[in-house]
């Protein structure tokens, strides 16, 4: 009992701690078996590749797959909670490794499903330590939050913008030129506002041809919108995360942006800057 017990507990440091030697090794063994099966799958899709060596790479996957399915079977005998771990996040990213193998027995394209093991990959993140570089994601959060209002509203002007020029192209050029409907008018306006230019559809008039020149121009002015939205929000997120930081002095809870010392006592607020000052 106590050698079986001693034995999940080695495993479970092995295989969910990530913090350990051994823990490290096997997430990284795991990481590059993960990308080898990647490697394998995509190859296995080019035609020519798949024709002569089906049988290899079907053998191949076979082995990747029992690989995946004694780790996950692993995962679940060491875990404490074995039934929260198989509905835990990184138990369902798990089960994708293996059911794609099973079911290509059934359905053979199932196996292109494999490249779902991709997802497995989050599990860099516990291996090369990024958790600080995840919590950045904050900044990034509060400025779409931040911004959502001004981006709906250009989003609503940018609507309103290509219903109009999709409109006047399907009066001014009409069906004999391919606007055949004012949707059709609007996807050639997205298009051209966008600066993406299919070249699909076309304006033959000269008016045409005007009115093409002027939405293009349009779109060269509005493109960077949303971009400096977002920007000055997230400028703001970061600042206003550094002006979060109490006084150590006084305690003062809120500073104005920018400001290097507190307003009511004088301290610095950043002893790093007024180190370089």
């Amino acid at each position: 009992m106590d050698t079986s017990l001693s034995r999940r507990e080695r495993l479970h440091t092995v295989i969910f701690e990530a913090d350990t030697p051994a823990g490290r090794r096997f997430d990284k063994v795991l990481l590059v078996l993960i990308l080898l099966s990647l490697l394998v799958t995509i190859i296995d899709s080019i035609e020519s590749i798949h024709r002569d060596y089906s049988q290899v790479f079907a053998w191949v996957e076979w082995g990747f797959t029992l690989i995946f399915a004694i780790e996950y079977v692993l995962r679940l005998y060491c875990s404490p909670k074995p039934l929260k771990y198989a509905f835990s996040f990184y138990g369902l990213v798990d089960l994708p490794a293996i059911v794609p193998g099973v079911l290509a027995i059934y359905y053979s394209d199932a196996q292109y499903l494999l490249v779902v093991r991709i997802i497995r990959m989050l599990r860099i993140f516990r291996v090369l330590k990024l958790g600080t570089y995840l919590r950045q994601a904050n900044y990034l959060l509060s400025a779409l939050r931040g911004s959502k209002q001004k981006i709906i509203v250009f989003l609503v002007a940018v609507s309103t913008l290509v219903t109009v020029f999709g409109t006047l192209m399907y009066v001014i050029e009409g069906p004999e030129h391919g606007f055949t409907s004012i949707p059709k008018g609007i996807y050639w306006a997205i298009v051209t506002l966008t600066t993406v230019g299919f070249g699909d559809i076309v304006p033959k008039t000269p008016v045409g041809q005007m009115l093409s020149s002027l939405v293009m121009i349009t779109g060269y002015s509005i493109i960077a919108v949303p971009t400096g939205i977002f920007t000055a929000e997230l400028a703001n997120a970061m600042r206003g995360e550094q002006l979060k930081h109490d006084c150590p002095v006084c305690a003062k809870k809120f500073h104005e942006h920018g400001a290097a010392f507190c307003s009511r006592c004088g301290n610095a607020l950043f002893r790093k800057e007024a180190d370089q000052a």
